[in-house]
């Protein structure tokens, strides 16, 4: 139900604009001015690629900048299956905060964002395995859907579809998917269900977005035949924004941060190439030949455009409110045109561009940062009319809260301020990733709207919804509901209002290691995001295991009250594994969720909801030893799930990576990437090796050989050779090699058992070539290729060992998969292990 407006007292409802926190900056003159630019071109191009930080921000940027076409990229996952170099966040959560690098580089390069509902399952090297997993038909039609949407005049493709196998699968499997799409977008009887709100759609040209890389050398580009290929010379430099097109795609491609892709800015001439697929030929350099891409497109759009493009071409950048009337009378001449996707397109981008030249300020802020279904929103309204213009307000509504019919006039530069409220609905979906609300399954994430397939994000929960008059034309003007706060040491912030449930759980760990019959502790967290919650707390555990007690009662008063509740659980006799997940009953409803922050400052905090989970497994691991030491690299969640088992886990950074800690350690770990993302890890190369050869053990988990990579030959003990060698079948069959090995052994028999129910992969960035002395333990390989044997290397050093070895136990350990546990603890206890009196001594 609507809520009444509480009009403020006469002293606070106008006000002089000096307000606690400063207000949302209006866009540049220079801004302003790109967007009129944008307006005047009625033309798109939509860029297909496989993953976050695919995509050409050189393209992406030149299209939408110096063409002004509508310039969006396609990504057909959200790279939950890469790794992260800034933090611990996988799978997922790692799609998550890839999502928003992405819709950052696009805030920096000016393209738009879309997804399709592929899950980045790890990496393929065929597009056949690739579409069989993803769901080939799933996918073609969300790239179906896209096309029809945004309706691009041109596609292009990152990557080739005519050479499969010769790179990621996800890549060829992009460009054969736009392939097929291109062909199928324009036809009715290709995905039909689509056209109850979309229409057929055919671009005219498809293209594949080729560089001198692409033939191996610049020798070989040189030779190579360029007749079907259309040149761009993509280092234009704009004068108005004081930067190139390479500065501003490089600063888009440094938001990628969490896949290491920060580059510095390049300057002057560089070329790309656009190879013709289908459709014709540009003759003139210019990928839009032929296409209309003027006002003459939508019918009578031509008194618009006999507006806009002299406006441009003297546009005031001193003052551009003057150009406010012309503005207006426009956008009254677009919006009575007849109903097409160019009208409907630019008349939101008019209006937009009307609004922000006014230097109109219209904000509906919600007091707490979110609220929960069932609950009343406390809003706040802030309009500012920032121009010499007359505007008046007449009339306004919140989305599910308060409305008002009243007249308010917006003189120049003083503030209104108003008070309204939003009354959630019961059954209101929440704001957390759209994506991740079902269960999907390995390739393909469920999503159950069809309106929301392709979109980057959920859209936010409401809207201030607005009756503009400007100098007598009438506008309404749509802003979503957020959160705008400030901290005392980065001043004001906006971030979205979020809708929750009313309380959220969490376990103390992921994964919950039984490695006798005797019972653990498990503490389970649950906070309120509601003002008083009272209820049931209960565990589901698996089958043959126990929690005591039986259940807690929870009473929880105001927002951000937790409580903690330790539960025993007892394990079966013997090996068992499965999942403990809460219950928390309030009223009739159930809760077990768990509210996930992702936080950095160069993306806006985000909210993830997954299901509260602890797997649990009974399973005998013995080890050897007690205190490791463990170097971190990139960003990884092994310590935590080695203390799982027992071990006592010392986290070392530079300077405490020191001789005299180190003999305190039985053992001492390097995380994922760590000679990648350290650069002061060399120069403390020479004390871990004296380390091991005193005694100690080292294990260094993968790094990459591509860029960021060092030279092994100088860090190991012993020269081997990193290579992109990788097994990315979970499933492949491991050969045992040395059967006989202590790693294999003590204080755990390893055997093909242990190489079950591992996920994603195998490993990565395999040594391909090493020193005899390394022992390799392992081969494994995907369908059709040779063995790899470079998965697991053993080297005895002085009185210790050195173990290198890129199995995934990054991705294994947090998803309490058995074998690696054993397997890892072997590694770690091998410095305890009997010596074969045959043994050398090396070093």
């Amino acid at each position: 139900m609507p809520y009444l407006l509480r009009w403020l007292t006469l002293g606070l409802l106008v006000l002089p604009f000096i307000c606690n926190g400063q207000g949302k900056a209006p866009p540049s003159s220079v801004k302003l001015y790109n967007d009129l630019q944008k307006i005047n071109f009625l033309g798109s191009a939509l860029y297909i690629a496989a993953h976050p930080d695919d995509e050409n921000t050189r393209l992406i940027s030149y299209l939408s900048n110096e063409v002004h076409a509508q310039t969006a990229y396609l990504s057909l996952t959200r790279g939950d299956g890469g790794q992260n170099l800034i933090g611990t966040e996988l799978r997922e959560l790692l799609g998550v905060l890839r999502t928003q690098e992405l819709l950052a580089a696009r805030g920096v390069d000016g393209g738009q964002q879309f997804f399709t509902r592929a899950n980045d399952f790890g990496y393929s090297k065929h597009p056949d395995e690739t579409l069989k997993i993803w769901d080939r038909d799933a996918v073609l039609s969300d790239v179906v859907r896209v096309i029809r949407t945004f309706k691009p005049d041109i596609i292009v493709n990152r990557f080739d579809h005519r050479t499969p196998g010769s790179t990621h699968g996800h890549h060829t499997s992009s460009a054969i998917l736009s392939t097929e799409a291109f062909a199928l977008a324009g036809k009715r009887d290709a995905y039909p269900e689509q056209l109850a709100s979309l229409q057929p759609w055919s671009p005219e040209r498809l293209f594949y977005n080729l560089s001198w890389w692409s033939y191996g050398s610049r020798e070989n580009f040189e030779k190579a035949d360029k007749s079907r290929l259309v040149p761009l010379d993509v280092g234009v430099y704009y004068p108005e924004r004081g930067l190139s097109n390479n500065e501003i795609a490089a600063m888009a491609s440094s938001k990628h941060r969490c896949q290491g892709f920060g580059r510095p800015n390049v300057r002057g001439s560089e070329q790309e190439y656009l190879e013709i697929l289908e459709g014709s030929l540009p003759q003139n350099g210019d990928p839009f030949e032929g296409i209309d891409t003027s006002w003459e497109r939508i019918k009578g759009g031509e008194a618009v455009g006999a507006i806009l493009n002299p406006m441009e071409s003297a546009f005031n950048f001193r003052d551009p409110a003057s150009h406010l009337p012309e503005l207006l009378e426009a956008y009254k001449i677009l919006t009575a045109l007849e109903d097409s996707h160019w009208k409907r397109v630019k008349s939101e981008q008019l209006l937009e561009l009307i609004v922000n030249v006014s230097g109109l300020y219209i904000e509906a802020s919600s007091a707490d940062y979110a609220a929960n279904p069932g609950e009343t929103a406390p809003i706040r309204i802030e309009m500012v009319n920032r121009s010499e213009w007359p505007v008046e307000v007449r009339g306004f509504q919140l989305d599910a809260g308060t409305q008002s019919d009243s007249l308010i006039p917006l003189t120049e530069n003083q503030r209104i301020r108003l008070e309204g409220a939003i009354a959630i609905p019961e059954d209101h979906a929440g704001t957390d990733p759209y994506w991740l609300r079902e269960s999907g399954t390995q390739g393909l994430y469920t999503v159950s709207d069809p309106s929301l397939i392709g979109k980057p994000k959920t859209p936010p929960a409401f809207y201030l919804r607005v009756n503009l008059d400007i100098d007598g034309t009438k506008l309404d003007y749509v802003t979503p509901v957020v959160h705008r706060y400030s901290e005392p040491d980065k001043g004001e912030l906006v971030r979205a209002f979020e809708v929750l449930p009313k309380v959220t759980a969490s376990f103390d760990e992921q994964v919950s290691m039984f490695t006798s019959a005797h019972s653990r502790s498990l503490k389970l967290a649950v906070k309120s995001h509601t003002q008083s919650a009272r209820g049931k707390v209960r565990l589901r555990v698996p089958e043959g295991w126990q929690a005591n007690p039986a259940s807690y009662d929870l009473s929880l008063s105001g927002k951000g009250d937790e409580m903690v509740f330790q539960f025993t659980l007892m394990p079966p006799p013997g090996d068992s594994q499965g999942f403990v997940t809460p219950e928390i009953t309030i009223g009739d409803k159930v809760y077990s969720e768990e509210l996930i922050p992702i936080v950095y400052e160069h993306i806006p905090a985000q909210i993830v909801l997954l299901p509260a989970v602890v797997k649990v497994v009974r399973l005998n691991v013995e080890k050897a030893g007690q205190h490791i030491g463990y170097v971190m690299g990139a960003g990884d969640q092994v310590p935590e799930n080695l203390e799982a088992i027992g071990y006592t886990v010392h986290t070392l950074n530079m300077d405490a990576l020191s001789a005299e800690t180190l003999k305190t350690m039985d053992a001492v770990v390097l995380g994922i990437r760590a000679y990648n993302v350290l650069d002061e890890l060399p120069f403390k190369n020479d004390i871990l090796l004296n380390y091991v050869k005193e005694g100690g053990t080292m294990i260094v988990q993968y790094n990459t050989s591509g860029r960021g990579a060092r030279d092994f030959s100088n860090l190991a003990p012993y020269p081997l050779r990193l290579s992109r060698d990788r097994v990315s079948d979970e499933t492949a069959t491991v050969g045992i090699l040395e059967p006989e090995h202590p790693v294999l052994n003590f204080p755990n028999v390893i055997n093909a058992q242990d190489f079950q129910g591992w996920v994603q992969e195998r490993g990565l960035y395999f040594p391909d070539q090493w020193d005899p002395s390394y022992t390799p333990l392992l081969s494994m390989n995907d369908p059709g290729e040779s063995s790899k044997k470079g998965g697991l290397l053993v080297a005895p050093y002085g009185s210790g060992y050195y173990i290198y070895t890129g199995l995934s136990f990054f991705r294994e350990l947090p998803a309490g998969v058995p074998g690696a546990f054993k397997l890892l603890s072997n590694m770690l206890s091998i410095g305890k292990a009997p010596i074969p009196a045959e043994r050398g001594v090396k070093g």
